[in-house]
């Protein structure tokens, strides 16, 4: 069984790897996901695999009896899970912005966002008050 584990835990980093190294954000993001999971996978392999033995303490014992499931890299997979969630959630957000203001996904094209920060040379002159003309505000009246 985990041989079986560490065959997949190959697939998904190499997958998210190769994903990760594409044009597209798209795919950048779903790189991020396989990434998270083949993480997840190789937390939870590495804690033992237990079939069906709960860390119960028994009423007449002080211990454990061996072997059980530790449920220290099932409490860290969970906290990974939701932590993996809400940067998916940043990105997928972040991603939607970028293909809004820029109509586009690819991460070459994206060095247009660099001109997004100019100000146009409109948004230099000064601002008259409506029902005041332009001679008015020159003279200082």
């Amino acid at each position: 069984m985990e041989f079986l584990f560490a065959i997949m835990i190959g697939t998904l980093y190499g997958c998210s790897l190769y994903l990760l190294l594409r044009r597209s954000i798209v795919k950048l993001a779903i790189g991020l996901i396989l990434l998270g999971n083949g993480a997840n996978l190789l937390i939870f392999s590495a804690g033992g695999l237990v079939r069906g033995r709960p860390p119960l303490v028994p009423e007449d014992a002080t211990s454990v009896p061996a072997p059980y499931a530790d449920p220290l890299p099932q409490a860290l997979i969970l906290t990974a899970i939701v932590i993996s969630f809400g940067v998916l959630v940043f990105a997928v957000a972040l991603i939607y912005r970028t293909y809004r203001a820029l109509a586009t996904d690819d991460l070459d094209d994206l060095t247009a966002t660099d001109r997004l920060g100019e100000v146009p040379e409109a948004a230099h002159q000064p601002v008259v008050p409506v029902g005041v003309s332009a001679s008015n505000s020159q003279d200082g009246r």
